[in-house]
């Protein structure tokens, strides 16, 4: 079994799939100034809870980009029962290779999903173009929390400290206009989320050939939150706005 796969079985029951809130999806919205003029484009949309959100909230249109057929699929149920079809297009493939209309967008997002180009600094450059000139990014990132990181954890997960993903953002000819920062309460929902959707599936396929890799998997990810990643990792959606100086 893939590491997709994986993914589509620990994320039964999500909608959100990061340590995120509706509630902090609709701030970051209104600090963009979304509404119902605005086009959004979503890289590693997932189940395209993030786009519903605001097209519901703010009544933007938009595009959706997943590499996976499941999320694919049930993002575009999703729009289809919520009555967004007409604004909101999911498109399946790889998001770092999708062409899309440059600087025909107000907002590009990727919540969450920088692995798609390789990491922060490559997704600056890759969503970049995307926008007008008056348009922002917004990216979901993990950060390290302190600087006493466990080096096997930081072996494992090569993130950056906050501080160097502003760094990375000035550069990049970025400010930082607002930001949105997952809670304890956020990662114990996102991950407790994840084990409840593994166990149903364990419990559920039981002469399922690869059913001791998915319980390995759940006692991993158990293990790696519980003795690190609560304490040492912050995730947040960071704001950016082309600088204007």
């Amino acid at each position: 079994m893939d590491a997709m796969e994986l993914y589509n079985i620990s994320e039964r029951y999500m909608e959100l799939i990061n340590p995120c809130s509706a509630e902090k999806i609709l701030k970051i919205g209104e600090a963009a100034g979304l509404g119902p003029d605005s086009r959004v484009i979503e890289f590693g949309c997932g189940f395209g809870e993030v786009l519903a959100i605001w097209a519901e909230a703010y009544g933007i249109s938009g595009l959706g980009i997943d590499v996976r057929e499941y999320a694919c699929e049930r993002a575009r149920q999703k729009m289809a029962e919520r009555g967004l079809a007409d604004r909101l297009e999911i498109v399946c493939g790889k998001g770092a290779e999708y062409e899309y209309e440059a600087g025909a967008w107000d907002l590009a997002a990727c919540i969450g999903a920088s692995f798609i180009w390789g990491g922060y600094r490559q997704t600056l450059a890759g969503m970049g173009a995307a926008i007008a000139p008056q348009g922002r990014l917004a990216i979901g990132e993990p950060y390290w929390l302190s600087s006493q990181v466990p080096p096997e954890y930081v072996r494992q997960e090569p993130f950056h400290h906050e501080h160097e993903l502003l760094a990375l953002s000035c550069e990049a000819g970025y400010d930082w206009e607002y930001a949105v920062r997952a809670s304890h309460d956020d990662w114990d929902t996102y991950e407790a989320t994840n084990w409840r959707g593994l166990v149903w599936w364990i419990e559920n396929h039981p002469d399922h050939p690869d059913r001791q890799q998915v319980i390995d998997y759940l006692h991993r990810t158990q293990e790696e939150y519980t003795r690190y990643g609560r304490e040492y990792l912050g995730w947040a959606i960071y704001l950016l706005r082309p600088q204007a100086y």
